[in-house]
């Protein structure tokens, strides 16, 4: 289909070209990545669906996530072993799109069900007695179903943009996936307009939800402080400054990428770029399940289950 619209047929992704003497290095450093993050995201999934004490509102949304970052980390990573391990750096146009739709989708995705899972948070710390009412099954399927939905509909109206393109040289993109700002740059027609669409999708997608994340975890400091003992108040910051330190490091490195185009430099992109698509879906799991206090339970009990099968 993208074929009729262009000239050129394939792309070369760069990558990390000019560390060329570190391919076997970086080969096996996002393979380590790619498995441990398949692994902790299918753990946390597994012992989400099988366990009964976790089908609260707050698993449902962290199951959410983690199977979100099963596809999200698969959309970049495989590419980048697979390039790191054979040379070749080559990828359709066609395969370039889709990989940009993809993760555009995966990533909006992200930002809205992050913002979800926060006022999950704020209502059961700051509304403890409401909570349960609020946060019903139903709505809780809503918002689940709001954050994809609406990715979705963003994400499709910016590719409808992107498949407008004509590419017509050079044909090198110098990054490790097809993102949409070096894309941009190697079109012939089109290049204000969808630049400012990009722009504005990201603002759309990074601002709002990250403003009501903010905001929640705002109100739940005010909440702890209030908290007479100094026991609970630790634990419960504890908590709070791991979820805001992923949550800072994945919108802060967006905003450097999509909304702050004008210093943006090669590396610099690439490394932020680094920060939210391999980064957060191995830390999500780790520190929103795997560090809980039930899932930890969860997981011990479904290992001396199997260790009592086998013996």
């Amino acid at each position: 289909m993208w074929t009729n619209q262009t000239e050129i047929t394939e792309f070369i992704l760069l990558g990390f070209g000019e560390f060329y003497h570190m391919q076997i290095f970086l080969f096996l450093f996002f393979l380590v990545i790619y498995i441990m993050t398949m692994a902790a995201n299918i753990i946390a999934i597994l012992l989400i669906v099988n366990d009964q004490r976790l089908h609260t509102p707050m698993y449902l949304f962290l199951g959410n996530l983690s199977c979100l970052e099963i596809f999200y980390s698969s959309t970049i990573l495989p590419r980048i072993l697979a390039s790191l391990l054979t040379g070749d750096k080559k990828i359709s146009v066609s395969g370039c799109i889709t990989q940009l739709y993809f993760f555009a989708f995966l990533v909006s995705a992200e930002c809205y069900l992050l913002s979800v899972m926060s006022f999950d948070r704020y209502l059961a710390v700051c509304k403890p007695l409401q909570y349960t009412t609020i946060m019903n099954v139903r709505v809780c399927v809503q918002l689940v179903l709001a954050s994809w939905l609406n990715s979705m509909i963003f994400t499709s109206i910016f590719l409808g943009m992107v498949i407008k393109i004509q590419f017509c040289g050079p044909h090198e993109i110098d990054h490790f996936y097809c993102d949409s700002l070096p894309l941009v740059k190697l079109s012939c027609n089109h290049i204000n307009l969808v630049k400012n669409v990009t722009i504005i999708v990201s603002f759309i997608f990074t601002f709002p939800p990250f403003v009501l994340t903010l905001t929640s975890y705002a109100y739940i400091i005010i909440t702890i402080l209030k908290i007479p003992t100094t026991t609970g108040r630790r634990k419960t910051f504890g908590t709070c400054s791991s979820h805001l330190l992923v949550v800072s490091i994945f919108y802060g490195a967006l905003i450097v990428v999509y909304l702050i185009p004008k210093t943006e430099t090669i590396n610099l992109n690439k490394l932020a770029s680094l920060l939210y698509t391999v980064l957060p879906p191995i830390a999500n799991p780790l520190i929103y399940s795997l560090r809980n206090k039930d899932v930890k339970e969860s997981m011990k009990k479904l290992v001396a289950n199997i260790l009592k099968i086998h013996l």
